[in-house]
């Protein structure tokens, strides 16, 4: 599908587009994702139905503008906040020349490698909602659409979003960069973590981890951290913390909410006795899913940690 053409003919036309290959029915959330009852519940909005100012992007790209909805999709969430981070890979995925407010006819394209070749996926914008709300991921700001827009051409290029619930973290992480992806298992992790974490938050790497847990997935245990699901790796430092330093590693909830509780955590005393101008710059204490933690806790709470770039 050519994008450019398909928009022209839309423009002239007068139409809003509608995406007959990937079309606003049952057959694109796939049949075993919902109860049967539910599926006929669904009901496709655009989103200048949803506000009345829509916006592909608000104040840039970032992780925080995205909350998982209700798709087990959290290992292509969590490699998506890895990719906000690195503008040099979003400009890939996420073509500029779109909008709602010049030459706006309902469509938008969104690029992932497969194969040795970045696809271009063209879609509608006609989201899926259930009972009013979001079956899909939703944006933190109302009027800003490109989390779902995403979300639903990488359910296309899949087939359906019922084959984005469940899912390898090192799959999407490579789908979003045409890159390379090393899996590091926690349980039985290399003596130089430590190195290879500073080293590759330094070489700007895409990284994500994933607790264990296939059987109670989605189970969020007392201290925060939840079973059976993806995060993303947003930062590793070394700091002076008492009479030593201390290693600790910054860590994104795709569900935009629902935080590590123990030590490093927003309110954990650990932090008062981190020089002011440190905490200052490292410390953002609110509710939107982002925590640190030290390299023992994350140890003991994860299970594999995946790191991707460009070459090797």
């Amino acid at each position: 599908q050519d994008f450019d053409h398909l928009r022209a003919l839309c423009l002239r036309q007068g139409l809003l587009y509608e995406d007959g290959t990937f079309p606003a029915d049952i057959s694109s959330i796939g049949l075993d994702l919902l109860p049967g009852d539910q599926l006929q519940q669904i009901k496709w909005k655009r989103p200048i139905e949803l506000q009345i100012n829509p916006h592909l992007i608000v104040d840039g790209v970032s992780r925080f503008d995205i909350m998982q909805g209700e798709i087990g999709d959290c290992w292509m969430l969590a490699a998506l906040g890895s990719l906000t981070m690195q503008k040099q890979f979003l400009q890939n995925v996420l073509p500029k020349d779109q909008g709602f407010q010049d030459n706006y006819a309902g469509i938008f394209h969104f690029r992932f490698w497969q194969y040795g070749d970045w696809v271009d996926v063209v879609i509608d914008d006609r989201l899926p909602f259930l009972n009013g709300r979001y079956l899909s991921v939703h944006p933190r700001t109302s009027n800003e659409f490109w989390p779902s827009l995403l979300e639903k051409a990488y359910a296309k290029l899949l087939g359906s979003y019922q084959n984005l619930h469940g899912g390898y973290l090192s799959d999407a992480l490579v789908d979003f960069t045409g890159g390379v992806q090393m899996q590091f298992s926690l349980k039985r992790p290399p003596p130089d973590l430590e190195e290879i974490l500073k080293a590759a938050d330094k070489s700007r790497c895409l990284m994500g981890c994933s607790t264990s847990g296939q059987m109670r997935r989605n189970m969020e245990l007392r201290n925060g951290i939840v079973q059976g699901h993806a995060y993303t790796v947003t930062g590793a430092v070394k700091l002076r913390y008492k009479n030593g330093w201390k290693h600790i590693i910054r860590i994104w909830n795709p569900w935009g909410h629902g935080e590590w509780k123990g030590p490093w955590s927003d309110d954990s005393p650990q932090w008062d006795h981190v020089e002011p101008k440190y905490r200052e710059e490292l410390l953002r204490n609110k509710d939107d899913g982002e925590f640190w933690m030290s390299y023992e806790n994350f140890q003991e709470q994860f299970s594999w940690l995946c790191i991707c770039n460009i070459t090797p």
